[in-house]
């Protein structure tokens, strides 16, 4: 019996890992949870990349459906999402702002002057607590905040067309929709 359990018990642990395995395969690595999902969006007041006067505040993100784009020159993947960004920066119901991630200005600039700028404000986070606050894993990363200042959607990684259209564009006309309506009274 011993003998037995012996051949029976590794046999039992690959099975274990293996079924682990396939679990994981069928995750999205880009739907990380966020313990910011549905609270207020962090606190913060960044100088600008153009104008340092004229930066990136949370108060800055009320009053419509905001996009915030964690991004820096020096990372690849940014480069690839860039003309999903550009799209999204001419959607009505949308504003796009950005945030450099400790990133040098001289060449944020000039990675937005190659690419293009979608972003209607460019908060500049030298030191990288910003995106410590909002729990940025690394860039690309991009957050939906509601007219509330409620974050209500993390997208870790690049951003693509069919991310834009399947998963941020529904979000933002519900997220509109909703800022639309007037408060109902209570009874």
């Amino acid at each position: 019996m011993k003998r037995r359990l012996f051949f029976l018990l590794p046999l039992a642990v690959f099975a274990i890992v293996v079924v682990a395995l396939a679990m994981g395969l069928n995750r999205d690595p880009t739907l990380l949870p966020s313990a910011l999902i549905d609270r207020p969006a962090p606190d913060f007041a960044l100088p600008g990349l153009y104008d340092p006067k004229t930066g990136l505040t949370r108060a800055e993100l009320l009053g419509g459906v905001t996009l915030v784009n964690f991004f820096a020159s020096w990372c690849g993947p940014c480069r690839e999402e860039q003309p999903a960004l550009m799209m999204l920066s001419h959607e009505p119901n949308l504003t796009l702002d950005g945030i450099a991630y400790k990133d040098r200005i001289a060449d944020a600039r000039r990675f937005l002057d190659d690419l293009g700028n979608p972003y209607r404000r460019i908060g500049v986070d030298r030191s990288g607590a910003t995106a410590i606050d909002f729990g940025v894993y690394g860039v690309p990363e991009t957050y939906v905040v509601d007219a509330a200042g409620r974050i209500r959607y993390r997208h870790v990684g690049p951003l693509s067309a069919e991310d834009v259209e399947r998963r941020i564009l529904p979000l933002v006309a519900r997220l509109d929709r909703r800022a639309d309506k007037p408060p109902t009274a209570p009874h």
